[in-house]
C-alpha cells in the first residue's frame, strides 16, 4: 500500500489526500477539479497562508514581498520559474506584506524579499535578500532540513 499526503489546493483551498506514488501524475483537486500544481507560486492572504502552512504535508516556500519593491520585483521570474522545477515536492506561495501586514508582523520580517521555508507548520529556514536567479532558489530550497 502506498503512502499518502495532504496537500491544499491552490485553487479552492481544499485539502486533498494523494498518494505519494501519483504526486508526480499531475493529481487535481477532488473538489474542484483543477490541478494541484501548476508551475506558478500560488499568491496567499492571511487565511490561505494559514491553511497552507499547516495542512500541506510537503515543504511550504514563502516569498514574503510587496509590489513597491524593485529587488522583489527582480526576484519574481525567477521565483516563478523555480515554482515549476520544485513542484510537486515544494509548494511555492506568495505573500503581498502590504496586504497581508499581519503576516509580515507574525514572521518578523523585516527586509523583502524574504523566502521561508515552512515543513510541518514551522519555519526552518530563511533566506532574506533576493535571489535572481531560479537555479539559486532551488538550490537553496533543497539544501534545506525537510
Amino acid at each position: 500500500m502506498s503512502e499518502s499526503l495532504h496537500l491544499v489546493c491552490p485553487h479552492c483551498h481544499t485539502t486533498n489526500r494523494v498518494r505519494t506514488d501519483q504526486l508526480g501524475s499531475a493529481p487535481d483537486c477532488g473538489k474542484c477539479k483543477q490541478p494541484l500544481f501548476n508551475g506558478h507560486p500560488v499568491a496567499l492572504d492571511e487565511a490561505g497562508f494559514d491553511r497552507h502552512i499547516s495542512r500541506n504535508e510537503i515543504p511550504v516556500l514563502v516569498d514574503f514581498w510587496a509590489p513597491w519593491c524593485g529587488p522583489c520585483r527582480a526576484m519574481a521570474p525567477a521565483f516563478e520559474q523555480a515554482a515549476a522545477q520544485l513542484e510537486p515536492n515544494f509548494r511555492l506561495v506568495k505573500v503581498n506584506t502590504e496586504a497581508a501586514a499581519s503576516l509580515g508582523t507574525r514572521f518578523n520580517i523585516r527586509s523583502i524579499p524574504t523566502l521561508a521555508l515552512f515543513v510541518g507548520g514551522r519555519e526552518v529556514a530563511r533566506q532574506p535578500g533576493a535571489l535572481t536567479v531560479a537555479a539559486d532558489i532551488v538550490r537553496w530550497a533543497q539544501s534545506q532540513p525537510r
